[in-house]
């Protein structure tokens, strides 16, 4: 009985630490500055993003990862700030920008097939000087589960 209670005990504590985990961060250059990203590798992380969040600080964002180049859609459903998002390829070029508003579920398709997204705060690559063309340097071995 008393190995019983502390196994329940043990597992319910395994699940809110698992429901409250952070996810992984990096930092990134971008433009001249350093940002902290959290990582979205997998379809679940990929698909919460940066929904219901109240604020995103600067200098902070989400790199989504995808397992093979792809054209990607987003969308800003229960999401509260207004964010700029990057479609990159697998090289690190940036072959879109576009700015996406608080809680529009328009879609924002890519054009081109791209393996990566990065959602910063609204304005953030135009503050940072960056455009399409420009390189972002990823680093070595991020890649999808």
């Amino acid at each position: 009985m008393l190995r019983t209670r502390y196994s329940l005990i043990f597992l319910f504590i395994i699940t809110i630490f698992s429901c409250t985990g952070s996810m992984e961060k990096i930092t990134l250059q971008i433009g001249k500055s350093i940002y902290v990203v959290e990582v979205a590798r997998t379809p679940e992380e990929r698909q919460k993003g940066l929904m219901d969040r109240k604020e995103i600080p600067d200098k902070t964002g989400m790199l989504f990862v995808f397992e093979n180049d792809r054209k990607l859609t987003f969308w800003m459903k229960n999401t509260h700030v207004p964010l700029s998002i990057a479609y990159i390829s697998s090289a690190g070029i940036i072959k879109e920008i576009h700015d996406m508003e608080p809680e529009s579920l328009a879609p924002v398709p890519s054009v081109h097939f791209v393996r990566y997204a990065l959602e910063l705060p609204k304005g953030a690559f135009q503050k940072e000087g960056l455009k399409e063309g420009d390189r972002i340097t990823l680093p070595e071995g991020i890649f999808a589960p």
